[in-house]
């Protein structure tokens, strides 16, 4: 997509990106809110982003593959499902021209939300003992 342009939801990054997309980026979308009720959604990055206590995951387009972002922590926990994924530190690259692996998403969405969930506890009880 063009980075040129300024986002502020996620309805404008995907009514701007490119039409043979949209449909797999909605689903994306409507994966991770499944999996994150209670996340809110928001732009971070120039990125789709859901945000729990702290950024959960985000997701975007690029020309050939859907981009999936759920943290260094994120891959670390799932690096022997990715399988032949390019993936880095904190990214996982799905091919457009593949199958996106919707059930993967939803795996690495509550793993996300769980750990931004004990982490906001952790500071919670951290902050009671002060």
């Amino acid at each position: 997509m063009d980075n040129k342009l300024e986002f502020t939801t996620i309805d404008e990054y995907i009514t701007q990106a490119p039409p043979e997309t949209k449909e797999v980026l909605q689903k994306i979308r409507e994966t991770i809110q499944a999996a994150a009720p209670e996340a809110t959604e928001k732009i971070s990055y120039q990125m789709p982003t859901f945000y729990f206590e702290g950024n959960l995951v985000h997701f975007a387009v690029a020309k050939n593959h859907y981009g999936f972002y759920p943290a260094s922590s994120g891959i670390a926990a799932f690096e022997s499902k990715l399988g032949n994924y390019k993936h880095s530190k904190g990214a996982v690259q799905f091919p457009i021209k593949e199958e996106v692996p919707y059930d993967l998403i939803k795996e690495m969405t509550i793993f996300r939300l769980a750990e931004n969930k004990q982490k906001a506890a952790d500071k919670l009880v951290k902050k009671k003992k002060k």
